[in-house]
């Protein structure tokens, strides 16, 4: 079975088609830039493009980088523009897509439920905190594979900031940290999470995940393991897929 799946971030669109049963993208992704400022009308544009680039006319599974509630309303929006916020953006997606069905889902939790069910939290019990680093840091909270949606751990305060001004993948380009310096920050910022859920295990999403061997050896102190991300940047297309089958 196979449904299409969009990732809407802070820089890029991403979409493909994904095999549901081996939880993997059945056609390679198909990518335009986010446009900015990063506007309802302007992201459904790009969301159009991606699935008329496979000229897909099937359900559609969206994630987006805020708080969505209800599967439709958008509540926050740090990395786009602010008059996303109290839009119904899955009448807004279907109205761009001629009417197809969608599922809109927070990004990180999207994330989260691909990891969960095809990649690093696989049958893992006890708390796992999946935590996507790009444009800012979405998190993704389960308890025994049951997931807590819309956490926002990105935006929990350290040292006087959002979290994710300071050890997003953003932050460590804009202020042209290396590796070593960035992995301090990633670390208080790790610990931090720990005090307050105490988790069995920490996956690392996001596009940073596939530089994983450049700081996750940097990442020191922390008890619960570390692992990057199986799915990749990948995570978030597969389970916007697998959220739309859901709604099916």
């Amino acid at each position: 079975m196979q449904i299409f799946g969009v990732d809407i971030g802070g820089s890029g669109i991403k979409g493909a088609p994904v095999d549901l049963d081996r939880g993997d993208l059945a056609q390679e992704r198909h990518k335009v830039l986010t446009p900015h400022p990063a506007t309802p009308e302007g992201v459904a544009d790009g969301v159009r493009q991606v699935v008329e680039h496979f000229e897909w006319t099937g359900p559609v599974g969206l994630t987006f980088p805020g708080v969505v509630t209800g599967g439709s309303t958008i509540r926050t929006a740090a990395n786009v523009d602010k008059s996303w916020i109290d839009t119904d953006a899955r009448a807004l997606f279907s109205e761009r897509l001629g009417g197809l069905p969608v599922t809109v889902v927070n990004d990180a939790d999207a994330a989260g439920v691909a990891e969960v069910s095809f990649g690093a939290g696989r049958d893992r019990s006890g708390t796992v905190i999946l935590l996507t680093f790009g444009t800012g840091i979405g998190s993704a909270l389960f308890v025994d594979g049951v997931l807590t949606p819309n956490t926002e751990l990105g935006h929990l305060e350290l040292h006087g900031h959002d979290a994710e001004k300071r050890a997003s993948s953003k932050a460590k380009e804009d202020g042209e940290l290396t590796w070593e310096h960035w992995a301090r920050r990633v670390t208080k910022y790790l610990a931090h999470v720990e005090m307050l859920f105490s988790p069995e295990l920490f996956i690392i999403g996001g596009g940073v995940s596939r530089k994983a061997d450049k700081f996750l050896h940097l990442i020191e102190g922390i008890r619960a393991e570390i692992v990057p991300a199986e799915l990749q940047n990948n995570a978030g297309i597969v389970g916007a897929a697998m959220r739309a089958a859901k709604s099916e």
